[in-house]
């Protein structure tokens, strides 16, 4: 095995990016940014402790969830999970966050670093009320650099061409919960709760 060490043996291998995209970090948003956000219906928080460890989580709503304050403040509401809160834990050591923007159906993305704060209230909480449950907690992201991220990861997956898709690749989420996290359980009371009535308690 062959370890890459130094920034230029790397360099070598994937080559260095064109102007244009090394310098295509922005600190504000445009625009097309917040049209961008508004119709995003689907986050990935990226976060990281004190000592590096990683978590990235996915954060869902309807489009236009995500809370633009200004050009240089969003926030994001949390809904009810599975109360590990692995990124929030590391924000409380280490406040750096990472964040991607997807369309579905869009191959490109929109990225944002930055600086995240929680919150329990503000008098912008009205505004993040879905379905009539007002989130308890929302992060609230100072922006360091926001870019557009081209489609080749998506164009290469082929991940919005759903005549390809395998949903029986993998086994149902009930088999894999009884085999890892929920060992021991009864199948059929796990199908009954990750079935069609899953859909009516995400938000509580």
């Amino acid at each position: 095995m062959s370890q890459i060490t130094t920034v230029e043996e790397l360099e070598s291998i994937i080559g260095t990016p064109l102007p244009a995209t090394r310098d295509k970090a922005r600190v504000a948003l445009h625009e097309l940014d917040r049209l961008w956000i508004a119709a995003t219906p689907l986050v990935f928080m990226a976060t990281s402790d004190a000592e590096g460890r990683l978590d990235v989580s996915p954060k869902g709503d309807p489009a236009g969830f995500v809370h633009v304050l200004d050009d240089r403040t969003i926030v994001i509401p949390e809904r009810p999970g599975n109360r590990r809160a692995d990124g929030y834990h590391n924000l409380l050591g280490n406040p750096h966050i990472g964040l991607i923007f997807v369309i579905p159906g869009r191959g490109d993305t929109l990225r944002i670093n930055g600086t995240a704060t929680m919150v329990t209230d503000a008098p912008y909480f009205d505004e993040l009320v879905v379905k009539g449950h007002r989130p308890v907690l929302a992060t609230v992201v100072a922006i360091d650099e926001i870019f557009h991220h081209c489609s080749k990861a998506f164009l290469r997956s082929r991940t919005w061409h759903s005549e390809e898709w395998d949903l029986e690749t993998v086994p149902r989420r009930a088999v894999i919960a009884q085999q890892t996290d929920r060992a021991g359980e009864d199948l059929a009371v796990l199908d009954e709760y990750y079935g069609p009535s899953y859909a009516e308690k995400i938000y509580g």
